[in-house]
Protein backbone atom coordinates (compact mmCIF):
# COMPACT_ATOMS: atom_id res chain seq x y z
CA UNK A 1 0.00 0.00 0.00
CA UNK A 2 1.63 3.21 -0.93
CA UNK A 3 -0.03 6.92 -0.39
CA UNK A 4 1.00 10.04 -1.53
CA UNK A 5 0.35 13.32 -1.77
CA UNK A 6 1.15 17.41 -0.59
CA UNK A 7 -0.15 18.05 2.35
CA UNK A 8 0.83 18.14 5.99
CA UNK A 9 -3.27 16.66 7.16
CA UNK A 10 -3.06 14.49 3.77
CA UNK A 11 0.26 12.85 5.23
CA UNK A 12 -0.90 12.43 8.86
CA UNK A 13 -4.08 10.58 6.99
CA UNK A 14 -2.60 8.37 4.52
CA UNK A 15 -0.24 6.95 8.11
CA UNK A 16 -3.22 6.58 10.22
CA UNK A 17 -4.94 4.81 6.80
CA UNK A 18 -2.17 2.34 6.84
CA UNK A 19 -2.57 1.00 9.67
CA UNK A 20 0.45 0.29 10.94
CA UNK A 21 0.84 1.89 14.68
CA UNK A 22 -0.32 4.96 13.45
CA UNK A 23 0.47 7.12 16.07
CA UNK A 24 3.89 6.01 16.54
CA UNK A 25 4.99 6.72 12.93
CA UNK A 26 2.63 10.24 12.79
CA UNK A 27 4.62 11.25 16.24
CA UNK A 28 7.86 10.69 14.51
CA UNK A 29 7.50 11.94 10.93
CA UNK A 30 5.69 15.16 12.47
CA UNK A 31 8.67 15.82 15.18
CA UNK A 32 11.40 15.23 11.87
CA UNK A 33 9.26 17.68 9.53
CA UNK A 34 8.78 20.39 12.02
CA UNK A 35 6.79 23.25 10.91
CA UNK A 36 7.90 23.20 7.25
CA UNK A 37 5.47 22.69 4.53
CA UNK A 38 5.50 19.16 3.21
CA UNK A 39 5.73 19.17 -0.91
CA UNK A 40 5.36 15.38 -1.38
CA UNK A 41 5.35 12.33 0.46
CA UNK A 42 4.85 8.78 0.13
CA UNK A 43 3.81 6.08 2.69
CA UNK A 44 4.32 2.45 2.01
CA UNK A 45 3.54 -0.60 4.06
CA UNK A 46 5.16 -3.84 3.06
CA UNK A 47 4.62 -7.12 4.76
CA UNK A 48 7.28 -9.87 4.47
CA UNK A 49 7.38 -13.34 5.61
CA UNK A 50 10.46 -14.38 8.11
CA UNK A 51 11.32 -18.22 8.87
CA UNK A 52 8.13 -18.79 10.37
CA UNK A 53 7.04 -15.27 11.22
CA UNK A 54 5.12 -12.31 9.41
CA UNK A 55 6.58 -9.00 10.13
CA UNK A 56 5.02 -5.44 8.54
CA UNK A 57 7.06 -2.00 8.30
CA UNK A 58 6.20 1.10 6.73
CA UNK A 59 8.33 3.40 5.21
CA UNK A 60 7.47 6.95 5.14
CA UNK A 61 8.65 9.29 2.64
CA UNK A 62 8.62 13.32 2.78
CA UNK A 63 9.82 16.16 0.29
CA UNK A 64 9.82 19.69 2.07
CA UNK A 65 11.66 22.61 0.60
CA UNK A 66 14.75 22.18 1.57
CA UNK A 67 14.80 18.37 2.77
CA UNK A 68 14.02 14.81 1.86
CA UNK A 69 12.63 12.96 5.39
CA UNK A 70 13.03 9.45 5.36
CA UNK A 71 10.76 7.58 8.38
CA UNK A 72 11.46 3.34 8.80
CA UNK A 73 9.46 1.50 11.58
CA UNK A 74 8.85 -2.56 11.82
CA UNK A 75 8.12 -4.71 14.52
CA UNK A 76 10.07 -7.41 16.42
CA UNK A 77 8.65 -10.28 18.07
CA UNK A 78 9.64 -11.02 21.75
CA UNK A 79 12.81 -11.83 22.22
CA UNK A 80 15.94 -12.31 25.10
CA UNK A 81 15.84 -8.40 24.71
CA UNK A 82 12.05 -7.46 25.59
CA UNK A 83 9.90 -9.60 26.94
CA UNK A 84 6.68 -7.80 24.98
CA UNK A 85 7.01 -6.85 21.03
CA UNK A 86 8.08 -4.04 20.14
CA UNK A 87 8.73 -1.94 16.94
CA UNK A 88 11.41 -0.13 16.26
CA UNK A 89 10.94 3.82 14.57
CA UNK A 90 13.94 6.12 13.15
CA UNK A 91 14.08 9.41 10.99
CA UNK A 92 16.37 10.78 8.71
CA UNK A 93 16.88 14.11 7.22
CA UNK A 94 18.30 14.73 4.39
CA UNK A 95 19.18 17.97 2.61
CA UNK A 96 18.52 18.28 -0.52
CA UNK A 97 21.21 19.12 -1.86
CA UNK A 98 23.37 16.02 -0.58
CA UNK A 99 20.75 13.34 -2.64
CA UNK A 100 23.43 12.59 -5.23
CA UNK A 101 21.10 10.14 -7.01
CA UNK A 102 17.28 9.23 -7.66
CA UNK A 103 16.99 5.89 -9.44
CA UNK A 104 13.67 4.93 -10.80
CA UNK A 105 13.79 1.32 -12.30
CA UNK A 106 10.56 0.27 -14.30
CA UNK A 107 9.75 -3.17 -15.19
CA UNK A 108 7.23 -3.45 -18.15
CA UNK A 109 5.52 -6.48 -19.29
CA UNK A 110 5.77 -7.18 -23.19
CA UNK A 111 7.68 -4.41 -23.95
CA UNK A 112 7.52 -4.51 -27.71
CA UNK A 113 4.03 -3.62 -27.41
CA UNK A 114 4.68 -0.34 -24.82
CA UNK A 115 2.52 2.62 -24.93
CA UNK A 116 3.94 5.58 -23.89
CA UNK A 117 1.55 6.52 -20.72
CA UNK A 118 1.50 2.53 -19.48
CA UNK A 119 1.65 2.02 -16.12
CA UNK A 120 4.99 -0.27 -15.18
CA UNK A 121 4.17 -3.63 -13.36
CA UNK A 122 6.91 -2.75 -11.08
CA UNK A 123 8.92 0.01 -9.70
CA UNK A 124 11.90 0.30 -7.45
CA UNK A 125 12.93 3.70 -6.04
CA UNK A 126 16.67 4.15 -5.27
CA UNK A 127 17.74 7.10 -3.57
CA UNK A 128 21.18 7.66 -2.79
CA UNK A 129 22.92 10.79 -0.55
CA UNK A 130 26.13 9.01 0.57
CA UNK A 131 25.03 7.80 4.06
CA UNK A 132 25.61 3.98 2.92
CA UNK A 133 27.56 3.13 0.21
CA UNK A 134 28.01 -0.78 -0.99
CA UNK A 135 31.58 -1.59 -2.87
CA UNK A 136 31.19 -4.50 -5.00
CA UNK A 137 35.33 -5.79 -5.52
CA UNK A 138 36.30 -9.06 -7.72
CA UNK A 139 40.23 -9.34 -8.77
CA UNK A 140 41.24 -7.75 -11.71
CA UNK A 141 43.05 -9.62 -14.61
CA UNK A 142 44.53 -8.83 -17.96
CA UNK A 143 43.74 -9.92 -21.41
CA UNK A 144 46.52 -12.90 -21.11
CA UNK A 145 44.88 -15.77 -20.15
CA UNK A 146 48.36 -17.60 -19.33
CA UNK A 147 49.26 -14.57 -16.78
CA UNK A 148 49.78 -15.34 -13.26
CA UNK A 149 50.42 -12.01 -12.11
CA UNK A 150 48.45 -10.38 -8.92
CA UNK A 151 46.40 -7.68 -10.75
CA UNK A 152 44.65 -6.17 -7.72
CA UNK A 153 41.18 -5.60 -7.44
CA UNK A 154 38.66 -3.68 -9.49
CA UNK A 155 35.32 -2.80 -8.49
CA UNK A 156 32.37 -0.09 -8.04
CA UNK A 157 31.06 1.73 -5.46
CA UNK A 158 26.89 2.50 -5.55
CA UNK A 159 24.95 4.69 -3.11
CA UNK A 160 22.23 2.86 -2.17
CA UNK A 161 21.32 4.60 0.83
CA UNK A 162 17.15 3.56 0.18
CA UNK A 163 15.52 1.46 -2.02
CA UNK A 164 11.33 0.84 -1.80
CA UNK A 165 10.00 -1.80 -4.08
CA UNK A 166 6.12 -1.08 -5.53
CA UNK A 167 4.32 -3.76 -7.53
CA UNK A 168 0.99 -4.07 -9.19
CA UNK A 169 0.72 -7.40 -8.44
CA UNK A 170 1.11 -6.94 -4.59
CA UNK A 171 0.28 -3.12 -3.76
CA UNK A 172 -1.65 -2.34 -6.52
CA UNK A 173 -1.73 -0.06 -9.07
CA UNK A 174 -2.19 3.19 -7.30
CA UNK A 175 0.92 2.38 -5.51
CA UNK A 176 2.79 2.31 -8.75
CA UNK A 177 0.95 5.52 -9.77
CA UNK A 178 1.94 7.14 -6.59
CA UNK A 179 5.76 5.63 -5.93
CA UNK A 180 6.08 7.29 -9.55
CA UNK A 181 4.79 10.80 -8.63
CA UNK A 182 6.97 10.81 -5.80
CA UNK A 183 9.78 9.87 -7.37
CA UNK A 184 9.57 12.51 -10.17
CA UNK A 185 8.56 15.36 -7.30
CA UNK A 186 12.03 14.47 -5.43
CA UNK A 187 13.93 14.35 -8.83
CA UNK A 188 12.76 17.57 -9.80
CA UNK A 189 13.64 19.16 -6.30
CA UNK A 190 17.17 18.16 -6.87
CA UNK A 191 17.48 19.11 -9.94
CA UNK A 192 16.17 22.48 -8.78
CA UNK A 193 18.14 23.00 -5.86
CA UNK A 194 21.05 21.98 -8.33
CA UNK A 195 20.40 24.59 -10.40
CA UNK A 196 19.71 27.41 -7.75
CA UNK A 197 22.85 26.17 -5.74
CA UNK A 198 21.20 26.00 -2.71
Amino acid sequence: MAKTGTTTQGLRAAIERSGYYPALVAEAVEAAVGGEPVASYLVHQETTFDSNEVRRHVTVLVLTENRFIVSHTDEQAADTSSPTPYATTSTESVKLERISSVVVSRVVANPEKYVPGTLPREVVLTIGWGAVSRIDLEPAACGDSNCEADHGYTGSSTADDLSLRVSEAGDGPDAVRQTLAFAQALSEATAATAATGR
